[in-house]
């Protein structure tokens, strides 16, 4: 792929930085943005930056809670009080936010106006798209996708600009680069968008900030909703050809979640294949989005994960090479439905689960893994048990004879880049047996990247910390006894 900065070929990378992360940018400066770096150093590198914490939450909905932010607000309230108390209210937010992190008063006041300037265009959009659905003769729902677009790019343009003045008030050359076509009448794609904000920037005395969301014809959003910041940062680490694309995180990217198994269990992974990644991303977990990793796996791109406020580790590697055989990398869990449908009638049937796919797929349903026998498919989904009953309506009219099941479970992980010699799946299930969780289901695949032990949903961390103990913790503990010897 044609390099967007053909003058620095493989020099540079770019780096991506969370929302969590974003919160505490005036720790950053002494971690990741200048630290112990002289000038020059500070150069080479293009930061693509999220909004900062809980923003895109108030300006959409909670990602986990579901709670209404403006989207949802204006979605449902046919009034506009609702939408217009949550945009004064993401308004305020934003202002307290960068208020904190800027400490020079003019600073301050230009990311007022900023903000000001954003929250009253998308009032004035919002208001005349009330206006307009007034009338029976327009459909406003057609363009919800736009509205939410227009709201998601909001807050990464809020954090890149106040990013952009920190670090010049610090004495760095930083140029604020805004992808998500504010007040621009142009629809160009994503590769055009990214072309035409990075033109004229030298790497080696500017420091881009860009924002993390990027308006184009393709519509990020609807394709990707959230997770389209790290498609942005992959892609335009694919195009500039960088030399490895970095995702900073307030966290190593470790062997369990500190939280469940404790922080002094926990190992960092340290080198791991896409393969992985995918896996983790299967499970929900945030290493990167599978997209994103797709576009970097195509550009040979190596991606990094490290700990944003532990400049001096090198972090987690993710590249074709992968990591070390015969070792588990990480045992993580997910809430699931195990949605089953058996019907007696699909014995040597072909094509007999072609409806319950598209069933699934309509109703936006997550198939996290699968599994079948002569007369029973079980789907294992991630997703609303609305969504999922309803599914269950749909299938049940092409086959009104089968008996559908939806058993709230949770699927517990264990992943590596080569599970091969480990014999996971036996040692696995006497952990499980030892500990008191009985599974109710496991399997493993031919590729022997993952095991997968289906256990009762209030027995999810519990399980986990059985697996991680087995697995990586007496695993660890036997290999430096070895060594010792």
């Amino acid at each position: 792929m044609k390099s967007l900065l053909p003058e620095h070929p493989m020099t540079h990378t770019v780096e991506k930085i969370g929302g969590t992360c974003m919160s505490r940018s005036r720790e950053l400066l002494d971690t990741l943005y200048i630290g112990k770096r002289k000038p020059a150093a500070c150069y080479g590198r293009i930061f693509v930056v999220s909004a900062f914490g809980g923003i895109t939450n108030m300006l959409l909905e909670h990602k986990k809670t579901g709670k209404p932010g403006v989207y949802a607000q204006f979605a449902s309230d046919d009034s506009g009080a609702g939408w217009q108390e949550a945009l004064n209210g993401t308004a305020r937010a934003m202002c307290e936010i960068h208020a904190e992190i800027l400490d020079h008063a003019a600073d301050v006041e230009r990311a007022d106006a900023f903000v000001r300037d954003r929250i009253e265009g998308t009032r004035a959009c919002l208001l005349d798209l009330q206006r307009l659905g007034s009338y029976g003769h327009f459909r406003i729902d057609q363009q919800m996708h736009t509205l939410r677009e227009l709201l998601s790019g909001m807050g990464e343009a809020h954090s890149a600009f106040v990013t952009a003045l920190l670090l010049g008030r610090h004495g760095i050359n930083a140029r604020f680069v805004d992808l998500s076509g504010w007040r621009d009448e142009a629809n160009p794609s994503l590769a055009e968008r990214l072309a035409q904000a990075l033109s004229g920037i030298d790497l080696q005395s500017e420091l881009p900030i860009v924002t993390g969301y990027a308006h184009c014809a393709d519509g990020l959003m609807r394709e990707y909703d959230r997770g389209y910041s790290e498609v942005v940062f992959a892609h335009l680490a694919a195009q500039t050809g960088a030399r490895e694309a970095i995702i900073h995180k307030e966290f190593h990217l470790s062997s369990a979640d500190p939280k469940i198994v404790g922080l002094e269990e926990t190992v960092k992974i340290g080198r791991t294949s896409y393969d992985v990644a995918d896996q983790l991303s299967n499970m929900g977990m945030e290493a990167i989005h599978p997209n994103a990793a797709r576009v970097l796996r195509r550009a040979d791109v190596p991606l990094r994960v490290k700990h944003a406020f532990e400049p001096e580790d090198a972090g987690t590697l993710i590249g074709p090479e992968g990591g070390t055989p015969g070792r588990v990398e990480m045992v993580t869990g997910l809430a699931v439905h195990a949605f089953s449908v058996h019907e007696p009638d699909m014995v040597g049937v072909k094509g007999y689960d072609r409806c319950i796919l598209e069933a699934l797929t309509r109703h936006n349903l997550w198939i996290v893994s699968k599994h079948s026998n002569a007369n029973t498919i079980t789907h294992y989904l991630s997703g609303s048990l609305k969504a999922i009953r309803r599914a269950e309506q749909e299938v049940l009219r092409s086959y009104p004879n089968a008996e559908i099941t939806a058993q709230a479970l949770a699927m517990v992980s264990v992943i590596g880049s080569d599970l091969s010699d480990l014999s996971v799946l036996a040692r696995g299930l006497s952990a499980l047996e030892q500990g008191g969780v009985r599974p109710m289901a496991a399997q493993q695949g031919l590729r022997r990247v993952d095991v997968q032990f289906l256990v009762p949903r209030d027995q999810m961390e519990n399980a986990i910390k059985l697996l991680h103990t087995a697995l990586v913790t007496n695993r660890n503990a036997d290999d430096r006894t070895r060594l010792a010897a």
